[in-house]
């Protein structure tokens, strides 16, 4: 595996915590008039780190486990907006929220730490990203962690704007 991405792995929850942080109190729950242009799901603040933790446990956690257990497993897509509605992320606490994606993402990192050569290359098929390795599976999971980092930096922009009207 490279270690570019275990590394931007490794270092994405203390990243994410820091967007976070980044946006003023008021605005954690906060919409923009329109979402074009957004690089990652249509989620407030708070909304977009409560996807981040319940995908990499949900979902990550799940595909890798099934990648390693079973031969060219189904992997599931995860629908986002259903969990929002169904676990009231607008309710969540931010630092219960980052306490899990820590714990969750230290879990991931050591688990794929562990991976011998012939472990990188188990596969499966992901729904909407077709055949997919257990090596391939990190790099949407790093690539998905980007989304969500530059869909923070998008809604900071975004309430930068509306503050300067």
């Amino acid at each position: 595996m490279q270690e570019a991405t275990l590394s931007s792995l490794r270092a994405f929850p203390q990243q994410l915590q820091q967007f976070y942080e980044a946006v003023p109190a008021e605005y954690v729950h906060w919409t923009p008039a329109s979402w074009e242009g957004i690089p990652s799901e249509t989620f407030t603040a708070i909304e977009q780190i409560c996807h981040v933790r319940d995908i990499e446990i949900d979902g990550y956690h799940v595909r890798f486990r099934r990648l390693l257990e079973l031969d060219r497993p189904e992997l599931e897509s995860i629908d986002g907006y259903q969990l929002a509605i169904e676990r009231r992320y607008a309710e969540a606490s931010a630092s219960d929220v980052f306490q899990v994606i820590h714990r969750a993402r230290e879990k991931t990192v050591a688990l794929l730490e562990g991976l011998d050569a012939h472990q990188w290359t188990r596969c499966g098929y992901f729904e909407g990203y077709g055949h997919v390795t257990v090596k391939s599976l990190a790099h949407y999971l790093c690539s998905h962690d980007q989304q969500h980092l530059a869909g923070i930096q998008w809604l900071l922009g975004q309430i930068d704007s509306n503050n300067n009207q």
